[in-house]
């Protein structure tokens, strides 16, 4: 069975591109376009994520606090969490590692990269 992805960037583009991509590489995609609807989608009890790629910079509620909110609840802390942003500062880099986050990847991105952190977190 695929592993079930969720994207979740307020960037139409950033979407489908990330979309198509997981989709090639045999995954299940999920998305979600702004922190609470990408939250509740990650809390989904009839079929959770196995991962999630998160933007910084999301209408409703910031990639830092949904990460933080998963990652601080029991029952969705074990989900690995990418966060995916323009935003390169060693400062931007710190606070995602406080959340929880499990990689860092900043926009513009190498698919390859993204798919090597895809495996890795889903192979530990």
């Amino acid at each position: 069975m695929a592993k079930r992805i969720l994207v979740v960037d307020d960037e139409e583009d950033i979407l489908k591109t990330v979309s198509f991509r997981l989709k090639s590489a045999g995954y299940d995609v999920v998305t979600a376009s702004d922190g609470l609807e990408g939250l509740n989608k990650a809390r989904s009890e009839d079929a959770p994520p196995d991962l999630i790629i998160l933007d910084l910079m999301l209408p409703k509620i910031d990639g830092y606090k949904v990460c933080r909110m998963l990652k601080f609840d029991e029952n969705y802390r074990d989900i690995p969490v990418i966060l995916f942003t323009a935003r390169s500062e060693e400062s931007d880099k710190k606070v995602g590692k406080d959340v929880g986050a499990d990689a860092y990847i900043v926009k513009p991105f190498e698919s390859q990269v993204l798919l090597e952190n895809i495996k890795a977190l889903l192979t530990e």
